[in-house]
């Protein structure tokens, strides 16, 4: 079944070599979409039933398979037929069995453009908000460990240079708010995506008297798309935006991955995690690899590289519809997956980190404490170009040894972190998605 099949029996006698190729693997995704097109279809259904061009005895019966299709989604029974182009398709089949008549009224006022748009702007929806739950699962974890570590020292590093005294706590209070940071974005990406595209049709409306407030409300969107052309055109800047969104999130994971693979080196020695969460050499008994965030790291690479590739794919496509569009789905669907599982497993291989909080003391980081001794002339009245060339000398001359007092000093006014401030925001933005 075809939902273009005008009944003369033209679309059973399409090339299998063309039907193949242009399906694609457009049916594995459209399973991922079953959902959101009953959805879609339930309040279709009822606007159109609003407008008199479904009897309330049909809307009901409509309404009733809908909802028995609906549960069989859920209960992991839905397939797509043999012979069945989509899942638009085969979901029509299987309400216009069960209903009749009834079942064949459910298009009108409705185009499969517009149908697409709107499954998918809900599962982007959907997406958003899972994504967001294991962003804020990882930011507690993130400011557990910061809390935990907010006076244990450890060397910051600048041009891979020692440079000054850091903290553990700051490092993982860093990742935290930067992750907090990321949902402004992911916000941003949210509003754009949840604008409600049904009743533009193929991009240039009805003559149905359609009700899209109606239709706003009940699929729960904030706004509708108003221009009938423009809603098609979202197809492809709503997954580029989103796109953009996830990969200032797997650039955070990213980084961090790196942070965790040059620290756990014998070079740096400042973490470490148990045997079990590390991988060996088959020649080298002493190697432990950290294999886990090297993938997050590549993984999170390719996120990035996400939006580029969807903007090669829609850079030089005009208004209205392209079958172009068909494979952004292969691009964007699978990333939401593959970065849950990049958030989820951070969160789970940072509950067993191990700090060493005796890195400080290793001679070849004497000499991060050098701003402090400065700051510490300046503060007994010797001018700062004065102080600064008086310790450079004593650095020269192998005369530098930094105080204990400096060092103590410095722990704790490194330990005040602005946990309750980073905490705020990200409540904040994270209450704008439920």
């Amino acid at each position: 079944m075809k939902l273009w099949d005008k009944g003369n029996h033209k679309a059973a006698r399409l090339s299998k070599a063309v039907e193949a190729f242009t399906v694609g693997k457009d049916r594995e995704f459209d399973l991922l979409l079953a959902e959101y097109d009953v959805q879609g279809s339930l309040a279709h259904a009822q606007m159109l039933e609003s407008v008199g061009l479904l009897s309330k005895k049909e809307f009901k019966s409509v309404q009733k398979a809908l909802q028995a299709i609906l549960k069989s989604i859920r209960a992991g029974k839905f397939t797509i037929e043999e012979g069945v182009e989509d899942v638009h398709s085969q979901i029509e089949l299987l309400l216009t069995r069960m209903t009749g008549e009834a079942g064949k009224k459910i298009h009108s006022g409705r185009s499969r453009n517009d149908q697409v748009l709107t499954d998918i702007k809900l599962f982007i929806r959907e997406e958003i908000r899972n994504t967001v739950k294991e962003v804020q699962l990882l930011f507690e974890v993130l400011m557990r460990l910061s809390e935990q570590h907010r006076q244990v020292l450890m060397p910051g590093y600048t041009h891979f240079q020692a440079a000054m005294p850091s903290s553990f706590g700051l490092w993982f209070g860093a990742y935290a708010e930067s992750l907090a940071d990321d949902l402004e974005m992911m916000l941003a990406a949210y509003r754009v995506v949840n604008k409600n595209p049904l009743g533009s049709g193929a991009g240039y409306g009805s003559s149905f008297p359609l009700n899209r407030s109606l239709t706003t409300r009940l699929l729960r969107f904030d706004d509708m798309h108003y221009n009938v052309v423009y809603a098609q055109m979202t197809r492809g800047k709503t997954e580029k935006v989103t796109a953009m969104a996830m990969a200032c999130i797997a650039a955070t994971l990213s980084k961090l991955a790196y942070d965790v693979c040059l620290y756990m080196s014998q070079n740096f020695g400042f973490i470490t995690f148990p045997d079990e969460l590390t991988t060996g050499s088959s020649i080298m008994p002493h190697k432990k690899n950290p294999d886990v965030f090297e993938l997050i790291r590549a993984r999170c690479n390719r996120i990035q590289a996400l939006p580029n590739e969807i903007t090669l794919l829609i850079n030089n496509l005009p208004s209205g519809y392209h079958r172009d569009m068909q494979l952004l789905k292969e691009m964007l669907f699978p990333a939401f997956t593959e970065l849950q599982k990049c958030l989820q497993m951070t969160a789970f291989m940072l509950q067993h980190i191990r700090v060493n909080g005796e890195v400080i003391k290793e001679e070849k980081y004497k000499y991060i404490f050098s701003v402090e001794a400065v700051n510490a002339e300046v503060k007994k009245g010797m001018p700062f170009r004065d102080a600064y060339k008086k310790v450079a000398a004593d650095i020269e001359a192998g005369r530098f040894n930094p105080p204990k007092k400096i060092i103590h000093t410095h722990a704790g006014s490194i330990g005040n972190l602005c946990h309750r401030q980073i905490a705020a925001r990200m409540k904040n933005v994270c209450k704008k998605f439920f």
